[in-house]
């Protein structure tokens, strides 16, 4: 009974924009550093049910649990600000520079609450350096290095399968964030946002937060991984490529068919005033 239509999510979707680019650099940080850490969590929670179970099904179905505190708590993933931020610039409330900018802190507080996390995972899974790396923590090390110097083995085709799958993968982690505009109850937006996130981990799709922690804390427990593989072999073409799933897949494709109009806009508000 929660439902809310597209039309209004469009609505939603732009008001969202504005309210992420209206945030301090200091909220963005403290936000984006939490929703890095959270998914670090995740994914090590994730790793964990699939091995326990010998289903990698069943990581898919737990991985959700981060993006869900994510959406209902309104921090900041740079993934899910890829397709919302732009909007408020396509209706001329905003600059590109202050898109950019919104991008820029929210990217790097994502990444230094992944390290973070990672260092303090990398230091629980080994007793603080004392026990072997086995486990969940070889199993880190051993996708760190598939994320990486495996890609670049293969040159050109690596490269360009990274930026596929990070076009594939922020298509549906953003159209989780705007399908839990969808539902204005707690229990439904995490349903919405559930469905999409599982998709992307299901189908092995890369994440560039995700990876910020994966990779870095497989380097920490040995992976043959250096930080130009990172970078160069994984981080850029898959940031590069979730820019482009989230903005174009996502964002745009909404906007453009359920762009508000002066009508629908009226037609909302006279919505919320009857129902207050």
């Amino acid at each position: 009974m929660d439902y809310i239509k597209p039309a209004d999510v469009a609505i939603s979707m732009i008001d969202a924009s504005a309210r992420k680019l209206a945030l301090a650099p200091r909220d963005l940080m403290i936000r984006g550093i939490l929703a890095g850490a959270l998914l670090g969590a995740a994914t090590t929670l994730a790793f964990t049910g699939a091995a326990t179970t010998g289903q990698p099904i069943v990581g898919a179905l737990i991985f959700p649990v981060a993006l869900a505190i994510i959406v209902v708590l309104n921090l900041e993933l740079v993934t899910g600000s890829f397709a919302l931020v732009p909007l408020a610039r396509l209706e001329g409330k905003a600059s590109w520079g202050a898109v950019f900018a919104n991008w820029s802190w929210v990217y790097l507080a994502n990444l230094i609450g992944s390290l973070v996390f990672g260092v303090l995972i990398a230091g629980s899974l080994t007793n603080m350096g004392k026990l072997e790396v086995a486990g969940i923590a070889a199993r880190i090390v051993a996708t760190a290095e598939a994320k990486t110097i495996a890609n670049e083995a293969i040159g050109a085709a690596g490269m360009l399968s990274l930026f596929v799958k990070g076009i594939l993968c922020n298509w549906l982690v953003s159209l989780g964030v705007v399908l839990a505009l969808t539902s204005s109850s707690t229990i439904g937006k995490i349903t919405a946002t559930w469905i999409a996130i599982f998709l992307f981990f299901a189908l092995g799709f890369e994440h560039a937060v995700v990876n910020m922690f994966l990779i870095p804390t497989g380097m920490l427990l040995g992976a043959k991984v250096t930080i130009y593989d990172w970078w160069v072999w994984n981080q850029i073409p898959v940031t590069l490529g979730n820019i482009v799933g989230g903005f174009v897949c996502t964002g745009l494709a909404l906007y453009s068919t359920y762009k508000p109009t002066d009508q629908t806009i009226a037609s909302t508000q006279v919505a919320v005033q009857a129902a207050e």
